[in-house]
Formats: C-alpha cells, structure tokens, sequence
C-alpha cells in the first residue's frame, strides 16, 4: 500500500481574518488619535482666566456690585430678535440715569465668541436699545452693567428660542 501525503498549503497571512482583526485594534486607536489630535488644534481652549489671582482678590468688587443691584432693586427684561435688534427695559425702586449699558453675551466656553454690545437710551428713560450679530446657537450667558460699573444684572439665553432677556442681580453672593 502507497501511502500519499496530503498537501495542506495554508493560504497566506494576508488573506486570513485573525491577522486583520489584530491588526485593526491598533489601528482603529492610532486613527481616532490622529482624529482627536487634528480636533485640539482646531479648537483650542480657551484660558479661563489669565491673571487668576488679581481675579480672586476682585470678588469683593464683584460681590457689591450684585449687593448694589439688590438695593435698588433692579430688573431687566426683553429680547432679541432674529435680527439681532435688542430691546431692554430696566426697572428698580428709583430710576436709574444711564445714557448707556453694556450688555455682554459670554459664551460659556468659548471666549472668542464673547460678544459685547453697548445699549443706548430709547424714547424712555427706562427703555435702551442696540444690535448685535446674532449669537451662534447655544446658551449664553449675559451680564448688564451700566457704564461706570456700579452694579450688574446677569442672566440667560437660549439661542436660537424665544429670544427673550430676563435680567437679576446675582443671589447668594452674601450680605
């Protein structure tokens, strides 16, 4: 009896799945990577605050301005419009004269879309207006002061939405 050998040619490595699958571990990694890498320098943090320090000692400034908001018992309320035209009545306990404020949109994390718009006095004492480039959408957060920075009303927006501006002094600040 002749005995034959059975030849058992595998195929090559390339065209097995186990290498392949192995072999994309690694490289699924090194692509989404590469991927994050490319998205960081895209967009960069940004520094929330430079001189932390000279910040922290501010706080104090900070704090009376929100206390000075309540004793006059300030409030603001308006809105915006798709065209960005900004319409804002202040209220309190007395009138307040400003000629102007200030209204910052602050993004909450990106600070190259701060925006800053100064609100001119309307056909009222109590009324200002302005326009801004409208936000890109997202919520903001925003901040009215007068010109001299005696006080300051914050509060929130969602864009794109209603489009309206409710304003208060800060609570819990201390007394």
């Amino acid at each position: 009896m002749a005995y034959t050998a059975v030849e058992n040619n595998p195929p090559p490595w390339y065209r097995q799945f186990w290498p392949w699958a192995l072999i994309a571990l690694p490289g699924a990694a090194v692509i989404a990577s590469i991927a994050t890498l490319i998205i960081a320098m895209q967009n960069p943090d940004g520094l929330v605050v430079d001189d932390y320090y000279k910040q922290g000692l501010a706080i104090n400034q900070t704090l009376a301005r929100d206390r000075h908001a309540r004793f006059l018992d300030l409030q603001a309320s308006g809105r915006i419009g798709a065209d960005g035209r900004v319409q804002l009545v202040l209220s309190g306990k007395q009138p307040v004269a400003a000629d102007r404020l200030r209204l910052r949109l602050l993004h909450p994390t990106r600070a190259n879309q701060d925006q800053l718009l100064w609100l001119v006095a309307g056909e009222a004492p109590d009324r200002y207006r302005g326009r801004l480039e409208t936000p890109q959408a997202g919520h903001w957060h925003l901040l009215l002061e007068p010109e001299q920075g005696s006080w300051r009303l914050i509060g929130r927006l969602e864009w794109p939405g209603e489009g309206r501006i409710e304003l208060a002094p800060a609570q819990g600040t201390g007394e």
